[in-house]
Parts: C-alpha cells; structure tokens; sequence
C-alpha cells in the first residue's frame, strides 16, 4: 500500500495540486450506485481527523483518448496505513495524473474555526484553567467541551474579548515539527498544552508568544486571518461544560441572523429592541396571570355545567346514570367535567367521551356514595375490545378508536347497571 503526501501539512493554503492515482477500490453506495475510493502518491485533501472534517473539491484528468473528466471529491478519509482515500462517484484508473482542486470556501472556513478552536482553548486553559477535552466543527457552528464546573458570564466575556484581541493583534501562526522526546520535555516544563498518544515526529502548531499545541489539521496564517469569535451558547455535558463557538464570516452570518430575529420579534411586539427583554418578561407574567384566570374561570364554568347535567337525569333503577360525547370540548375540560358532574349529586354516574380526535378519549367517574370499582369496569369493557386502560374506583379513563365508542360506551353503561343491582339485592 502506497502512503499519501500529505501536501496540506507543509502549505495549507494550497488550492490545487497535481498528483497520480495509486489505487482504487469499489464501495456499494447506499443508493445502490457504486463509491468509488481513490488513493494519490500526494494529495491536498484533508481527511476526517482530530475534530476537523474531510475536505471536498475536484478531481480533473485527461483520458488518453483526450478527454478530460471532472469528478467531484465527496469525502476523504485515511486509514491505518497513512493512505488517504478519496470517495469518487466515477473510477481513474491506477497511474491516471489528476489535478485537484479544494474547495477554497469550505477549507478556508474550516481553517478559521480550527485555528480560532487553537485560540479560545488556549484562553480558557491559562484564565479559567479550564482544559479542553474535546473539540466538534461543525457545518454551521464548532463547540469545545471544557473539564471543570458553570462558567459564570463574566468570565466567558472576558475570554472572548481577550480572544478577539489576540486576533487583532494578527500575531504569525506557525508550523514546526519536533521529536517525541522533546515534545513530552516542552510538556512537562508548560511549554506545551496538550500532545497526543502517538509516536513519532510531532507537529507542533504555535499561536505566537501565546499558545504551542500538537496537531495535524489545516490553519491560517495569522490570528487576523481568524477573522473574530463570538461565543454562542455554554451548556452542562456530563464531562463538563460545552461551548459553542462561530469564527469569521460564520460569526458575521451569526450576528446577522440574531439582529434578524431580535428585529422581527420587535416588529411583532412593537417595541425597539433595547426594550424587547422587558416587554417579553411583562407579557410572559401577564400570560401567567391570565392562565390562572383562565383556569379558574374554567372551573367555575365545569361546576356550573356539571350541575346542569346532573339535574337532567334522574335516578332511575338507584343510579343516576349521565352520559354524553363532546365532540367541541378539549379533553382536558370533559375530563374535568367528568370529576366535577361526579361530585355534583348523589347517586351519580358519569361515562364521558371526548371525540374531538381518534382515538376517543373516555372518562367513567362515580359519586362516592356508589361502591363499584369505575377502574375495574372500564379496564374490563376496553379488554373486551383488545385496548388497555383503567383507573382508580372512583374515576377511570382510556383510550378507544373513535368506531368502537359507542360500543364501549354501551358496554360500561350496561357494567354500571348490573354492579348497581348486585349492590342492591346485597343490601
């Protein structure tokens, strides 16, 4: 197996290159189309590794009928060997010169967030002493996460400005290569922040006068190239504490999208966006007040109804049996009016269903001067249906498909009926 040159260790801002394919194999695609992945003697692509994603671009060669082919790079991943594979959807044949292009947007944003990932960990190591554990790039925002407890707002402020004016003092980001050996000395005299489990030649990335990490991804040249980092949002992880992060014109898209946002909500709430936070907290405790009136209100309205109920059905066999479908009420208020025409008067059965949507939602409740068990009837009649549910003796609910209600509804009528005889001839 031939290893590839990895071109973007020495020269990151490479944006094409000429190399000669070396191998190739066939991967089934998940469409049912072929992968194709190709190995080059040398390569600018950078593969999937240490947090950062794999590069994308082109592939160009010129057959020897003439013709010349494009193929697009999809992904690039390495394996054991130090071969770099390049997922392809068209074959070259091994020995085939191709010219590569990157995709000079993607790398170069990578870079910025790669390199401002270096920065904003180093801050936080010497201010907070919070080392990094971890590191994410995503495709629209990257997160470290941190060893340690909350951060409080204070301290992330000053991390990010302190950040910031690294960048704009533009100082070189350079690239340098030192022995294992030397490496684990730089690390034990705090020279060095963190070095991998690796042998061999380490490569080093050094933030001038600031910062030395070990490395292999791609970076800018200078922090100014950074182009600004805006903290995002901190959250609690189980290891500690996760950042999120935008660098560069991702913070600029960033910002924009939040004055967007802060500008349609001021719009909707007429009100400048200075004044948006407290117009939000005033109308979230008026929405609380008027929930509770709203709740009140509806209690009253389900006593009231419930009363009404009850004296339109008499008692008839020692049962007053009360049962309806409300196809217009939520279910949260038939169950409440279930419980509240229970308690309305003695002797009273309710069977309730809410039919606003499918399943049906029942309610069985009893006035507790009845002894049968409602939980016990209703779980009963819903088995005989092949459904579960069920509930406490005094009230039960569940579930059934809307075209079996009035089957159940017959059937736990018919249940109440004979558990009220059988009490009677007890009696």
């Amino acid at each position: 197996m031939h290893t590839s040159e990895r071109l973007y260790y020495s020269d990151s801002f490479l944006k094409t290159f000429t190399g000669t394919v070396t191998d190739i194999r066939e991967l089934a695609g998940s469409n049912g189309a072929p992968i194709w992945q190709l190995s080059l003697n040398r390569t600018a692509f950078y593969p999937t590794s240490g947090g950062q994603p794999f590069d994308t671009g082109q592939l160009t060669a010129t057959l020897r009928d003439g013709t010349t082919l494009k193929v697009p790079v999809e992904q690039v991943e390495e394996d054991e060997q130090d071969a770099v594979w390049h997922f392809l959807r068209e074959p070259l044949a091994v020995g085939t010169h191709v010219e590569g292009q990157i995709d000079w947007e993607r790398r170069f944003d990578r870079m910025q967030q790669h390199t401002g990932q270096h920065l904003l960990s180093a801050v936080f190591s010497k201010e907070l002493q919070a080392p990094t554990i971890s590191f994410h790039l995503g495709e629209d925002s990257s997160t470290i996460d941190l060893a340690g407890g909350p951060l409080a707002h204070h301290s992330l402020e000053r991390v990010e400005r302190i950040a910031n004016e690294i960048i704009g003092e533009d100082r070189p980001v350079t690239t340098c290569y030192v022995s294992r050996v030397e490496a684990e000395s730089m690390l034990a005299a705090g020279e060095l922040r963190k070095l991998p489990d690796r042998p061999g030649t380490i490569r080093l990335i050094d933030i001038a006068d600031y910062d030395k990490n070990a490395c292999g991804g791609t970076h800018v040249r200078s922090t100014g190239q950074i182009g600004g980092l805006l903290i995002r949002t901190v959250e609690k992880v189980s290891r500690g504490v996760r950042v999120e992060f935008v660098c560069g014109l991702r913070a600029v898209r960033a910002a924009r999208a939040d004055f967007a946002i802060l500008r349609e909500a001021s719009v909707l709430l007429s009100t400048g966006a200075k004044e948006l936070a407290p117009t939000v907290g005033r109308l979230l405790t008026e929405g609380k007040e008027n929930a509770k009136e709203r709740q009140k209100l509806r209690e009253e309205l389900a006593v009231y109804h419930a009363s009404k109920l009850a004296m339109e059905e008499p008692i008839e066999n020692g049962v007053r049996m009360v049962a309806r479908s409300w196809k217009d009420r939520d279910r949260d208020y038939v169950k409440l009016l279930a419980s509240r025409t229970a308690a309305a008067a003695p002797r009273t059965v309710v069977v309730f269903s809410a039919t606003n949507a499918d399943p049906v939602q029942a309610f069985v409740a009893r006035s507790s001067d009845l002894a049968f068990n409602c939980g016990q009837i209703l779980r009963e009649a819903l088995a005989s249906l092949g459904l579960r549910g069920g509930g406490s003796a005094e009230f039960a609910q569940g579930e059934v498909p809307a075209k079996q209600e009035a089957s159940l509804r017959g059937a736990v009528c018919d249940a109440i009926s004979g558990a009220v005889a059988d009490g009677q001839k007890e009696k």
